[in-house]
């Protein structure tokens, strides 16, 4: 950990909401610390908290100059229960099985209160396998024994994930295709679905959880309704103003598409599946979805934010 701050930030001190923010990765479950932290980090500054970041040194930009940057990893061992002090809250995202109990531990004897943990969606199918495996079971169970207030959060894929180049696949290859050829090219484009939550919607899920006990114990399912491969592409043509040609392609060629693009085998395999899964049960699923208490929309007091508008956002990485 590196004391030495980032140019525009300055120590703070009192009631600090921490943030942990870590290297974007293409492994399955992984959502986009950084986008997501930045977007948490405007939302805790506007209701009046000081906020500090403990981030990879590749991840140590964008942000507000009133936060406090301090380069280290929450994934490696952490020197000292420095970065904790005066915290009395942290988001944890990115935290790695064999470092998390020891900077728990830390956070505990520094005086941290309340942990809101940045998991995966579905880490409980994960039992099934032998512990020695898990990983987002695992940093989920290191959180519970603790000893500090604690909120899971398990989000569905971030829409902005294809910007940070993060799980999942889907979508990870079309702003270059639209760019240079107006097209986009994926396997189950009429069948499959996917969910996907607004990266400022998760952010300010992570914001409530942080503020109150409300949410304490408590597996927050922080997912979006599934959407069609068809109609996220829609969505950017209209965002964009252009027409985009939609063809469809096998999951091998998808597949080889997204190895080439340095995909991770796990995260293909997990992509696919989703596809098609949430396809074939889309009914059952947007039910379940629906069914979420507490729900993303009764946590943040209105409606989550579309595609739509994520699209209308962002249409300048299309163009």
């Amino acid at each position: 950990m590196d004391r030495s701050h980032s140019p525009h930030s300055r120590p703070i001190a009192g009631d600090v909401k921490l943030l942990t923010v870590v290297a974007p990765s293409k492994d399955e479950g992984c959502s986009p610390t950084g986008l997501v932290g930045q977007r948490l980090a405007r939302q805790l500054l506007a209701a009046g908290d000081p906020v500090r970041v403990l981030a990879e040194p590749g991840e140590c930009s964008g942000w507000p100059a009133e936060v406090e940057v301090v380069i280290g990893s929450i994934g490696q061992p952490l020197p000292s229960a420095e970065i904790f002090a005066g915290v009395d809250a942290v988001f944890l995202a990115g935290a790695h099985p064999s470092t998390v109990e020891a900077s728990l531990r830390s956070a505990g004897e520094a005086g941290v209160q309340r942990i809101v943990l940045l998991s995966s969606h579905g880490p409980e199918y994960e039992q099934y396998n032998p512990p020695e495996t898990w990983h987002w079971l695992a940093i989920e169970r290191a959180v519970e024994r603790s000893g500090l207030r604690w909120t899971h959060l398990r989000p569905s894929a971030v829409m902005g994930s294809v910007r940070s180049g993060t799980y999942p696949a889907t979508g990870s290859d079309w702003p270059q295709s639209i760019r240079t050829e107006g097209v986009v090219r994926e396997a189950f484009l009429d069948s499959g679905h996917y969910p996907f939550i607004h990266e400022d919607d998760l952010a300010a899920v992570a914001a409530a959880a942080m503020h109150t006990d409300h949410y304490s114990g408590t597996v927050i399912e922080a997912v979006g309704l599934p959407l069609s491969t068809r109609s996220r592409v829609r969505s950017i043509a209209d965002a964009i103003g252009c027409d985009i040609q939609a063809v469809t392609v096998t999951a091998a060629e998808s597949r080889a598409t997204w190895h080439r693009n340095g995909w991770p085998e796990g995260a293909i395999e997990v992509t696919l599946y989703a596809l098609q899964e949430y396809g074939a049960r889309l009914t059952e699923l947007t039910e379940w979805t629906v069914a979420q208490r507490p729900s993303v929309r009764d946590i943040i007091g209105r409606s989550p934010r579309t595609y739509d508008e994520w699209a209308a956002e962002n249409a300048d990485l299309f163009l």
